[in-house]
């Protein structure tokens, strides 16, 4: 599961990573909700070249009768993505990495749920696994949203979490986003957790649990209380 992220707008770093010439205009979010506009990177198939687009989080299939499922379809399974009917065309014709600095996780502890910012080591942005769909209606016009696609959690996230999104090496954007790779057994090895040894986590303040929070003071560590199960491993790394 993940529900929400943090997008910090570092356009020259994007462009660069992402390899894009041209960037969208993005605002610094730090607590990007489901339904909300995420950057995406997506292979142009007429140009073979990548383009960065903003996009609505949660797939709203081609199928759908009321774009209001995509609320629904902001995540998918690693195990199902291939099967399940709303993600399964998407998975084969049309897949994305979705831009993140970093994302949010909940632990369940005494009744209670401790957030945790999660993200890389070396605080560079990453990319998600993701999938996108064009919805159209005649009145409402075209929609072009995504989702992200999770796997099991790796030995830094499972103290929070039992699953966590699939965050692609940079070495495999190039067979991820390829709509001529329709394989889906050299698809699915992509999908593995990230080695933890890259990541970091720790534990922020319950303000981000509103989503009209949105400041970069989200990020701040907090301590937790010694009532609370102890912290995941690798917590200020």
């Amino acid at each position: 599961m993940c529900g929400r992220k943090i997008i910090k707008a570092k356009v020259r770093e994007y462009a660069s990573m992402f390899d894009v010439l041209n960037v969208p205009e993005i605002v610094p979010n730090y607590n990007v909700a489901p339904t909300q506009q995420v950057p995406v990177v997506r292979l142009k198939t007429e140009e073979k070249k990548r383009e960065m687009v903003m996009f609505k989080w949660g797939l709203i299939p081609a199928w759908a009768k009321d774009p209001a499922i995509g609320s629904r379809m902001i995540n998918a399974r690693a195990d199902t993505v291939a099967e399940k009917p709303a993600f399964r065309e998407a998975f084969r014709r049309r897949r994305c990495l979705m831009v993140a600095d970093g994302f949010y996780e909940w632990q369940k502890t005494n009744g209670k749920k401790q957030p945790y910012f999660i993200g890389m080591k070396d605080e560079s942005p990453f990319a998600f696994a993701g999938l996108w769909e064009l919805w159209e209606d005649p009145f409402m016009g075209p929609i072009e949203s995504c989702a992200l696609i999770t796997t099991d959690a790796n030995d830094i996230v499972r103290p929070i979490h039992d699953r966590m999104p699939v965050i692609l090496e940079p070495k495999s954007y190039e067979k991820w986003l390829d709509p001529d790779m329709k394989d889906s057994g050299r698809l699915q090895e992509l999908l593995v957790p990230l080695p933890a040894e890259q990541m970091k986590t720790y534990p922020v303040s319950t303000m981000v649990n509103k989503v009209e929070n949105n400041c970069p003071e989200l990020l701040a560590p907090v301590e937790i209380s010694a009532t609370t199960s102890a912290p995941p491993r690798g917590l200020f790394e």
